[in-house]
């Protein structure tokens, strides 16, 4: 009789309307049944743990891409069975490997009557060696016609059936060894991943920028509008910080001399978690010397388009239902235009801090600002303003400039309008994904700048800068004009493909243990 072993027999306890109890028992009897597989193995001196190295000569999308030339060769391939079809003296094997799946094809007059019988008592989920000729079958489905083969690794726990399996999303976020297995598509996310932040280096790389590593540890947080994670060294009996940007030291490489300096790694942010946050996230902060913030714009479209073209073969992209197109060049608007263009009033024909604040009242901002309203300042205000009336409407790739100069402490203010600063963020299907300026170098108006900030803190805002005087220090030996920008590279990871979630993006997310 014929057995067609699949992932849904592996798993039939966990079928529509089986007791969950049920369920449990009978993963608990295919876990023991595995168990008793291998130790007859290695009471029969045949532990597949005790294997060290498999020669794997190639991967499966190679062989299907390159039929013609491998029709008749000999390879050795490598991965995980995902179906076993026994048609009696014969029997096909779905074989996953990092590329994807191949068929193998058995049976015992090839392998002998021993070696065929232990193959049938493999299990889904096994990992096994093959060698043999490639072929195509009589159905056209190429495969592997196997004349040896080897039992690498043994699965003891059954893996998810795949129709009613590993679909909970929280478990596939804890479980994603299972989940990279068993979803495809996830395996391409995290592949086209790196073919991204590889994309970003190469541009840079190629345009004379220096990648430089920063301190994670430091005794200040600061370069940024975030709450840190606290830690502490016992060696130096000190409180130290997790880094939550790079800004303050690449500037001190700017300082030294680098002139094209950038950091790609983790920063760390003690904060909220939802679809678009993650306490641990990766981001890109670069600085170059004698340029200013039209010049991070230009660069900031032209890269990620680059990376768009590398990663998906075109600037355009789907986005959940939407088409979003990263070509350059991208849309420019002022933080003042953004408000008025989508419904709110013109923060041009507000005189002071005080009518501000009364407008805020008006148009019920007090969800948007940090503080309370009385200390907020008109800048503070258009700010809530652009985020209530105009970001969730900024879907195509889009630059708001000129942001006031209070909430951008590290940033040069506009020659002809010192309220404003020459600073953008880029916005994307709503979402901001890059920050950029033309940097402050002046340390006395630095250390005035940081000293505000102090104030604000006071004020109740814990997200205000910290004083680092050291960077002040560097300061004052001479920084050339700069701009600088930082790129949030998991945002990018999304839209590039077509992740709702931004742990879709990240491989082992930040999550409570389970209880």
């Amino acid at each position: 009789m014929a057995d067609d072993r699949t992932m849904k027999e592996e798993r039939a306890a966990l079928a529509e309307g089986q007791p969950e109890e049920t369920a449990e028992r009978s993963l608990s009897e295919q876990a023991r049944v595995r168990r008793e597989k291998l130790a007859k193995l290695k009471a029969a001196g045949k532990n597949p743990f005790a294997v060290v190295k498999y020669d794997q000569t190639h991967h499966s999308l190679e062989i299907k891409e390159n039929f013609e030339r491998f029709e008749g060769s000999e390879v050795s391939v490598a991965g995980r069975i995902m179906s076993f079809r026994d048609i009696g003296k014969a029997a096909f094997i779905d074989l996953q490997d990092r590329d994807g799946r191949i068929q193998v094809y058995t049976n015992a007059d090839h392998l002998g009557a021993e070696r065929y019988a232990e193959v049938k008592t493999w299990d889904i989920g096994d990992i096994i060696g093959v060698r043999g000729k490639v072929f195509k079958t009589r159905r056209g489905e190429i495969s592997v016609e196997a004349s040896s083969m080897t039992l690498l690794t043994k699965a003891l726990e059954p893996l998810p059936e795949k129709y009613h399996g590993l679909k909970d999303t929280e478990q596939r976020y804890r479980r994603r060894y299972l989940d990279l297995v068993m979803n495809r598509e996830v395996m391409d996310t995290f592949r086209k991943r790196t073919k991204i932040i590889s994309s970003i280096r190469e541009y840079l790389d190629t345009r004379g920028f220096i990648e430089v590593e920063t301190p994670i540890l430091s005794t200040i947080a600061s370069g940024a509008a975030a709450r840190p994670f606290v830690t502490k060294s016992n060696a130096l009996n000190l409180q130290l910080y997790l880094r939550i940007a790079t800004e303050l030291y690449l500037k001190r490489c700017i300082v030294g001399g680098m002139e094209r300096v950038y950091d790609m790694g983790k920063n760390f942010r003690n904060e909220g978690i939802d679809i678009r946050h993650n306490p641990e996230f990766t981001m890109i902060e670069l600085y170059q010397a004698y340029a200013d913030y039209n010049d991070m714009m230009e660069l900031c479209e032209n890269l990620i388009s680059y990376a768009a073209v590398k990663a998906t073969g075109s600037t355009k992209v789907n986005y959940q239902g939407t088409e979003i197109d990263f070509k350059a060049p991208w849309r420019r608007l002022t933080m003042i235009d953004a408000v008025k263009t989508y419904g709110g009033p013109d923060f041009t024909l507000v005189a002071d801090d005080a009518e501000a604040q009364r407008l805020a009242k008006e148009l019920g901002l007090e969800a948007e600002l940090k503080k309370k309203l009385k200390d907020c300042t008109k800048g503070d205000i258009l700010n809530a303003a652009f985020e209530k009336f105009a970001e969730e409407h900024l879907i195509q790739p889009t630059f708001i400039l000129d942001y006031p100069t209070e909430i951008s402490p590290l940033t040069k203010e506009k020659p002809d309008d010192p309220t404003m600063t020459e600073r953008f963020e880029a916005f994307v299907y709503g979402r901001e994904i890059a920050n950029a300026y033309s940097e402050l170098n002046d340390p006395i108006v630095q250390l005035e700048r940081f000293q505000q900030q102090a104030k604000e803190r006071e004020l109740g805002d814990d997200e205000a800068y910290a004083l680092d005087e050291d960077f002040v220090a560097s300061l004052e030996v001479g920084m050339p004009p700069t701009g600088g920008m930082g790129i949030g590279i998991d945002r990018i990871v999304m839209f590039l493909t077509n992740a709702y979630s931004i742990r879709d993006v990240i491989l082992f997310p930040t999550m409570k243990p389970n209880e």
